[in-house]
This record gives C-alpha cells, sequence and structure tokens, in this order.
C-alpha cells in the first residue's frame, strides 16, 4: 500500500555519497551501489561522481532497457519523496522512450562490417606497400593510410565501447581489444576508465580528465590556481613550466596534436601497470604486445632510418587529425567546478559541447562525432542515427533556450586558437603568483 512506504528527502539522499555508502536515484527509487561500484562495468568514478542525487537522466543515457531488471537486487526499500524532475529532462526521457520504440538503438545498420573491411584492406595494403615497393612516395603514402587507418580504428573501439556493434558480447568484446588495443596500441581499458568520467562529467574542470592537460594547455585560467584533479588524484600545478608552456600554447597546439599519440601510448602503460584494479588487465597488455610487435616491425622492413622517421610521422600527423577534432568538440564549451548533477543532464551537454557542420560524405572521416552534442545525449547510439536525430535534439534545445553549438571545422579551430590565446596571454601575466613545482604531472598523472 502507498502508505507503507518509507521516504527520504533529496537532502538525505546527498549523505550517502561516500566510498562505502554510495545511494543513487532513479526514477524515484532509492538504491545502494555501495557494493556494486567495483563490479560497474562503466567504472567506479562514475558512480562515485553521481552519488548521493538522482541520475535517472545519466542512467537512461548509458544503459539499455534490460539493464532495468537488474536494479531491484539494489533497491533500499526508500523512495524519494521532493525530487523535482525540470521540463528539459521530462522531455529528454520522452525523446529517449520515442528513440527506442523506433528501434534506432538497435538499427546499426552495416557500419560495423563496412569498418572492418576497411580495416583490413587498409592494413594488407599498408603491408603490401612497405614489403614490396621500394618507393620513398609509396612509403609515404603507407604511413599516411596507417594514420587513416588508426583513426578509424579508434571509433570502432568508441562504437563497440559503447554498445553492442556485433552480434554477440563476445565478439563485441574481442573488436574493443582488436581495434584499441591490437591495432592502435592504445588500451581499451584505460579508454573506458577516462571516457566514462568525461562523458559524466562533461567539461568539469577538476571531475573531466579530457580537459585536464595541465601543464601543456589550459582552456580556462581557473587552472592557473592549481585545482585538483578529482579524476587523478593529485593537485594540477600552475608552476613556472606550465605558466611557460600554457603562455605558449596556440603556437604549440597542432605540433602537439601531431605527437599527441605518444602520450596515449604513455598513459595506456601508466594505467596497465599500475596497482588500480583493470577489468581484463591480462588481456589489455596481450593486446598492447601484438601492436608493439608488428608495429615496430613493420617500420624496421623500411630500407632506411630517414624513411622510417617520416613513416612514423606521417601516420602521426594524420592522427593528428583526430585529436584535434576531439579538443575542437569541448574546448570551446562552457566550463565549471564541481561534481556532475543529474539534475541538469540535458543542460551540461548543450553546455559542454560543440558540433561540427559538414556533409554526410564525411560522415566516415568524423566517425559520427561531428554530432557531439548528439553523442553525448545518447551515447548508445549508432552512428549512423545521429544525423537523423540531429534536428530534433536541435528544436529540443531551442524549445528550452539552450545552446546548439554547431560550427565548420575551419570555424571550430579558429574558435579553439582564439581560446588558447586568450587564456595564454594572461598565464603570461607575470604579476600572478604562482607555486613552485615540477611539471612531470603532465605525463605522470596515475600519480
Amino acid at each position: 500500500m502507498e502508505g507503507e512506504r518509507k521516504y527520504i528527502t533529496v537532502e538525505q539522499l546527498k549523505l550517502h555519497k561516500q566510498p562505502g555508502d554510495l545511494w543513487i536515484s532513479i526514477k524515484g527509487k532509492v538504491y545502494n551501489v555501495s557494493d556494486w561500484a567495483k563490479d560497474h562495468p562503466g567504472g567506479e568514478a562514475v558512480l562515485f561522481n553521481m552519488a548521493g542525487q538522482d541520475v535517472t537522466d545519466g542512467f537512461i543515457a548509458y544503459h539499455p532497457a534490460s539493464a532495468w531488471q537488474y536494479l531491484g537486487k539494489f533497491f533500499t526499500g526508500y523512495y524519494l519523496t521532493d525530487f523535482q524532475i525540470s521540463e528539459v529532462s521530462k522531455d529528454y526521457r520522452k525523446l529517449a522512450s520515442e528513440f527506442n520504440q523506433l528501434g534506432l538503438f538497435e538499427n546499426k545498420g552495416h557500419g560495423a562490417l563496412y569498418s572492418v573491411i576497411s580495416l583490413v584492406v587498409m592494413l594488407s595494403l599498408v603491408v603490401y606497400g612497405v614489403l614490396k615497393s621500394e618507393s620513398v612516395l609509396v612509403h609515404l603514402g603507407c604511413g599516411l593510410l596507417l594514420g587513416v587507418l588508426w583513426v578509424q580504428a579508434a571509433y570502432m573501439g568508441h562504437d563497440s565501447g559503447h554498445y553492442q556493434v556485433m552480434s554477440s558480447r563476445t565478439y563485441n568484446k574481442m573488436a574493443q581489444f582488436v581495434a584499441g588495443n591490437c591495432l592502435t596500441g592504445i588500451s581499451i581499458a584505460w579508454w573506458k576508465w577516462t571516457h566514462n568520467a568525461h562523458h559524466i562529467a562533461c567539461n568539469s574542470l577538476d571531475y573531466d580528465p579530457d580537459l585536464q592537460h595541465m601543464p601543456v594547455f589550459a582552456v580556462s585560467t581557473k587552472f592557473f590556481h592549481s585545482i585538483t584533479s578529482v579524476f587523478y588524484g593529485r593537485e594540477l600545478t600552475f608552476d613556472p613550466v606550465a605558466r611557460f608552456l600554457v603562455s605558449h600554447q596556440h603556437f604549440t597546439y597542432y605540433p602537439i596534436m601531431i605527437v599527441g599519440r605518444v602520450n596515449l601510448f604513455i598513459q595506456t602503460f601508466l594505467l596497465l601497470f599500475s596497482k588500480r584494479s583493470i577489468p581484463d588487465r591480462g588481456l589489455n597488455i596481450l593486446g598492447i604486445l601484438v601492436f608493439w610487435t608488428w608495429f615496430p616491425l613493420l617500420v624496421s622492413c623500411l630500407p632506411n632510418w630517414s624513411e622510417r622517421v617520416m613513416f612514423v610521422l606521417a601516420s602521426f600527423a594524420v592522427t593528428a587529425l583526430q585529436h584535434i577534432q576531439f579538443t575542437l568538440n569541448h574546448f570551446t564549451g562552457d566550463t565549471y567546478l564541481g561534481p556532475p548533477t543529474g539534475n541538469d543532464w540535458f543542460e551540461k551537454q548543450t553546455a559542454g559541447t560543440v558540433d561540427i557542420s559538414c556533409s554526410s560524405w564525411m560522415d566516415w572521416f568524423y566517425g559520427g562525432l561531428q554530432f557531439q552534442l548528439e553523442h553525448h545525449l545518447f551515447p548508445r547510439l549508432p552512428r549512423s542515427q545521429l544525423r537523423k536525430i540531429s534536428p530534433t535534439v536541435k528544436d529540443l534545445c531551442k524549445k528550452h533556450n539552450l545552446p546548439y553549438k554547431s560550427l565548420s571545422f575551419w570555424d571550430a579551430n579558429v574558435t579553439t586558437i582564439r581560446l588558447l590565446r586568450s587564456a595564454a596571454r594572461k598565464a603570461w601575466d607575470m604579476d600572478l603568483p604562482i607555486p613552485k613545482n615540477l611539471a612531470w604531472e603532465a605525463v605522470n598523472t596515475h600519480g
């Protein structure tokens, strides 16, 4: 009976947000996920960041309908009594339900098949060109093509990390390891760890790892005050080295993007060989060993060191386009300090993302992620559906007077460089007091 229900208030729910005491609310019911946190497929950080509040919108965004059946075992018996659902959230939930009824989440098209075929073809051409040709131009072309392969493999790894692109969970997991660890040398475990936190805390300066690039980049002057990264559990110190680098960030942006892949390799090794609990650690390490076997061997087959350096730099230069795209999607978005909140899910995503406008024939190049807002709102939606829902999302933003930021690739670059230059000029102000420390945090983010 209704009168026998037990209730707690929003303020009482907020008290349960510490490790070992993690409560969340979904559609008015309160769940204790304290013991589940370590087994959560999306990682502990997600639950730590969202605990003590209603997380209905985030749960809908990240979980298929089949996930609801597992919530019962976590139910505390309490209901949330005074939580007010915003009109934006009501419309968002209605839209997610409509997309589900239309089968958009299940209609994946043939994207995975095309991706697999293209990766096999590109890898075959690269290997054949390196082994069978003596032309420097052919070797240069192979290096460039390898960069394209890495970009497309990353998109496939990204897709399979968000939703099931294969016919079974086993094949999907295999796709993640092959496309991520084996082909690109970047661990899918590292990607999940950082990417899920990024989605949940989109553009939070202290919770979103995708904005924490000190001492190389600072997208906000708030970084000049040495804020603490909750994600990494350490201070992002603004020291003399950081000031120097940030003061020139609008000049170093593109060169760093070219060699940015090196940092991803380092981050992968730091995570896999850290003391953190890593799902499938052994499988991740095996995949990385596969990459660091075939890639050096392939490079060694080139006739001399000048061509080897050319080959590697050419491949890295192509992947820079992907690194640039990812930063364009968020660097100029609105930022904030503090943890993410569950009652403004839609608003936080619209504020922190920037879409890249392009023709439909360029969708393959951007991997669907030019529709960054659409992807953040519906991360389980196959990339083939993002262009279709874009007008609907735009209308919903207009209805609630929320930003829908979409720029051309050129304009997005211009806007990003302007933001970096503005922060650089402020960092150059020598009147700003700074602490003395080292800049090792750029690489040693794991402490």
